[in-house]
């Protein structure tokens, strides 16, 4: 195998499968890169036996073939290279010598044919989206994923694709978040659950306007430009979430979304370390949030303008959560939703676009002064 190509492109697009690289791999042949040459474009893959990522790059391919290269010491050196040509040659036995007008370096290969194989999805379904809409989606749910190993169906987000619409789902028992997409639709109606991590190296993959997502009983595939992402689906059931959405809310309370927010901030500072609790007062019109440490005997308290004309009342919250919760709401105001102390506070955006919704919950802390 013989190809050329430039140091900065290839370093590129080893930076964009290198992320399915495991750290410490049960197999040697998983902390390698496979090039292979296909239709005068190299292929990259690497994986960790539950992610995959492909790249596709151009280079000026003299002969065909193909070889897995250890992934750490080629990206380290390339990375130490300005950007300039560089000649890769493969002899049979999978020695890789590469040159530059710097110098010569020479790698053991591993044959491409004990390389793993990656998943086929062609037969599966497949939904056509664009870049914006998925980025959103992730980004909107994935703060709210469990890293709980025993409730493993949470540690992913739930995707329910429908002729209707399209929700996104992500809950750790805390607080919990449902985006919906009413134009994006599917004739058929598909759910599965998508890993933490992999949607995290979907974020970084996604770079073309346009994006395919393909769905089989195991696997699902983000495809956006020259990139590819394939996982392992969480093959567990989802808990029922919409059972811990409250239903009859009868206390509204709509505030300033960052003054609320550094507030929260602010306050948390004095509470306790162990539990992050601090407490909402609410009264017609004002909002007062406190927090204590009676170990480390400090304590603060913050009142803000809002809107709320209901009877008074007193909720706990732990501070990050409800931090978590206010950081992910779009727009200048958030509105809330209570019924009583020990039922979760809804939490929404005031304004959305047409096509979308958004329902946030935060699980409430239990005060003294109720429990």
């Amino acid at each position: 195998m013989r190809f050329n190509v430039s140091s900065s492109e290839l370093v590129k697009a080893l930076s964009a499968v290198s992320g399915a690289v495991p750290n410490k791999a049960t197999l040697p042949i998983l902390e390698t890169i496979l090039f292979k040459s296909e239709d005068g474009k190299i292929r990259l893959t690497a994986t960790d036996l539950e992610i995959s990522i492909i790249e596709y790059m151009d280079a000026d391919i003299e002969e065909d073939g193909a070889v897995a290269i250890p992934a750490r010491r080629l990206i380290e050196t390339l990375r130490q290279l300005p950007d300039i040509p560089v000649a890769f040659e493969v002899d049979d036995k999978f020695n890789i010598k590469f040159r530059t007008d710097k110098g010569t370096y020479k790698l053991v290969g591993d044959d491409p044919d004990e390389f793993p194989e990656v998943p086929n999805l062609d037969e599966g379904t497949t939904l056509s989206t664009t870049k914006d809409i998925m980025l959103k989606a992730i980004d909107k749910t994935l703060f709210a994923v469990s890293n709980d190993d025993l409730r493993p169906a949470m540690m992913g987000v739930y995707f329910d694709i429908g002729p209707e619409e399209s929700k996104f789902v992500a809950t750790d028992g805390h607080r919990l978040v449902k985006y919906i997409k009413s134009d994006l639709t599917l004739d058929e109606e598909i759910s599965f659950i998508v890993p933490e991590k992999a949607l995290n190296l979907v974020q970084k993959a996604l770079h073309s306007e346009e994006c395919d997502m393909t769905v089989t009983d195991d696997h699902a595939r983000f495809k956006s430009g020259n990139t590819i992402v394939i996982t392992r689906l969480i093959n567990e059931q989802y808990p029922n979430y919409e059972s811990v959405i409250p239903r009859d809310n009868d206390k509204n309370l709509v505030i300033n979304k960052e003054q609320m927010l550094a507030t929260v901030k602010r306050v948390a500072i004095f509470s306790s370390s162990t539990t992050r609790q601090i407490r909402l007062q609410m009264h017609p019109d004002k909002l007062t949030i406190r927090a204590e440490d009676i170990d480390m005997s400090s304590e603060a308290k913050e009142t803000i303008a809002c809107e709320y004309g209901d009877e008074e009342m007193e909720i706990g919250f732990n501070a990050k959560y409800l931090a978590d919760v206010l950081g992910n709401v779009d727009g200048d105001e958030v509105f809330f939703e209570f019924s009583t102390p020990n039922r979760a506070g809804i939490v929404k955006p005031s304004e959305e676009e047409e096509d979308e919704q958004m329902l946030m919950l935060v699980m409430p802390v239990m005060l003294n002064t109720y429990a």
